[in-house]
């Protein structure tokens, strides 16, 4: 609950990826899409539904995305991994932002949080491009996008996510999807 609100089941449409682009482009603020959308931006098509939109975002435009968003009706979302440098904004409407803050380094790095925690986005990473619905849109790449889904209990999304990734850039598929792959062959 946010304000009295009862929050909708969260999606995220292309439609609603547009908007949000829009919005940034008209403030001047260059974003890159991650996580989902990203994956499907790599692909050329929406290949699943989409609950939020993970970008990246430079420290130095953060200010004023937000106060956009909140102008919009954008709140926070509560979460237990909320971090300065990692929050979620989100509407009534179920439209979220994950917001992923990066400080571009002298090397194209976008450094992920304080200096001291070694966490950043390889600048290769940032080279990503893709497309949504015929849109050109920047995003991180498929390379990162793989790796990024690793680490971590992986399920059945993530699996969709990576094996799409792995087969339209022939990437290796990560030992912890081996047990999806194991399946997928016996099923076949």
């Amino acid at each position: 609950m946010t304000d009295g609100f009862e929050r909708r089941e969260r999606v995220m449409t292309a439609h609603d990826v547009y908007a949000f682009l829009d919005l940034m482009e008209g403030l001047g603020i260059r974003i890159w899409l991650d996580g989902g959308w990203a994956v499907d931006a790599c692909l050329g098509t929406q290949t699943r539904r989409h609950g939020d939109l993970d970008i990246v975002i430079e420290q130095r435009h953060l200010e004023m995305a937000v106060a956009a968003l909140r102008r919009s009706g954008y709140t926070d979302v509560p979460r237990d991994d909320t971090r300065p440098w990692n929050f979620v904004l989100g509407d009534d409407a179920g439209h979220e932002i994950d917001f992923h803050v990066i400080v571009l380094d002298e090397d194209g790095r976008g450094i992920y949080g304080p200096p001291e925690n070694e966490d950043f986005y390889p600048a290769q990473a940032l080279t990503g491009a893709g497309s949504i619905a015929g849109r050109s849109v920047a995003c991180t790449s498929p390379e990162w996008l793989v790796s990024s889904h690793t680490g971590y209990e992986v399920d059945e999304t993530d699996w969709h996510d990576v094996s799409a990734l792995c087969a339209r850039f022939d990437l290796p598929i990560p030992a912890e999807y081996r047990r999806f792959s194991m399946q997928h062959m016996r099923s076949m």
